[in-house]
């Protein structure tokens, strides 16, 4: 009997449509069922779909909310999550990718990677035998996004259409908003410097699959009856140009005057962790329209979701 093909979640333009909207849902679904059952840090389902699921779970780059979403995850849908820190492996110490994947393979019955090359990620996903999860590189953060969306959803109602404002850095979680942009069918403005412009290959699929996708230097333009402001870091992991893109990033600062331009009831998003002062400031962060809390915890329902998914369950 031939084996199903498997179920990575690498990309949100991997997957369809109809793959995505399932995943969006069957999350509010768990976040139901978690509210209803008693939600709180010993919570764990009356049902358990991923019991004598285990999943690797490896870092590269440090991590919070995506350790936290997915430990909690797995603990809550009867599963075991094995954290494997990227130095304490072989493959930090010489072991090819191809074999680790081979080997885990054999060992549990997923892998959740936080890598800091996206070909790392891709050729895990090519050499394993179990569902690879990207749960962020230097490409992408998609998991991310899909807890934005989760968020942007349950405060102001179906995304499709609604026009999406980025602000800053055109990095990894740009490049996944650009993606999420062409398959759920809204309008994202990205304000950026030239020098920081999202993924030129990324931007050109998105022309070619009909994104409405536009970039400008202008950020009270992208921000203009915007129905979601979105920013991030300006200096991630590895980057060793802190001082020049603090200098060019600095007009591009969300704040309360920048905001106005934004429609009414318009929220704000940040992945966290923030660096108040720098991209955002403290009275946008903590003001009313911002959501950063809700969007934290939906990491962990999106999470959910994206593991029942990969794991046919």
């Amino acid at each position: 009997m031939l084996k199903p093909p498997l179920r990575h979640f690498l990309d949100i333009n991997t997957l369809t449509k109809p793959e995505l909207r399932y995943i969006l849902d069957l999350a509010k679904k768990m976040k139901q069922i978690a509210t209803e059952e008693g939600h709180g840090k010993g919570f764990v389902h009356k049902y358990t779909p991923l019991k004598d699921i285990a999943l690797a779970m490896i870092f590269e780059k440090a991590s919070t909310r995506t350790r936290l979403s997915f430990q909690m995850a797995m603990h809550q849908l009867g599963g075991t999550a094995l954290i494997l820190q990227g130095t304490d492996m072989q493959l930090g110490h010489g072991e090819s990718v191809s074999d680790t994947a081979q080997v885990l393979s054999g060992f549990t019955d997923g892998v959740m990677l936080r890598a800091n090359s996206h070909e790392t990620l891709l050729e895990m996903a090519q050499n394993a035998t179990v569902p690879v999860i990207n749960a962020l590189t230097d490409f992408s953060h998609p998991c991310q996004v899909m807890a934005d969306i989760l968020t942007f959803e349950e405060k102001l109602g179906s995304i499709k259409g609604k026009k999406i404002a980025w602000s800053g850095d055109g990095n990894n979680v740009a490049v996944s908003w650009i993606h999420a942009a062409v398959l759920f069918e809204c309008e994202l403005a990205i304000a950026c410097p030239k020098e920081y412009k999202p993924n030129s290959q990324v931007l050109g699929w998105a022309k070619n699959n009909g994104g409405n996708i536009t970039v400008t230097h202008d950020p009270a333009a992208a921000i203009k009856d915007a129905h979601c402001v979105i920013t991030d870091t300006w200096v991630s992991m590895g980057d060793t140009d802190k001082k020049d893109r603090l200098a060019k990033l600095a007009p591009f600062q969300i704040t309360r005057k920048l905001m106005q331009h934004s429609d009414k009831d318009s929220i704000f998003m940040h992945c966290l962790p923030a660096h108040r002062g720098e991209e955002v400031t403290d009275e946008v962060i903590d003001g009313s329209k911002s959501v950063i809390w809700e969007e934290a915890e939906n990491r962990l329902h999106i999470q959910k979701a994206i593991l029942l998914w990969c794991f046919g369950k």
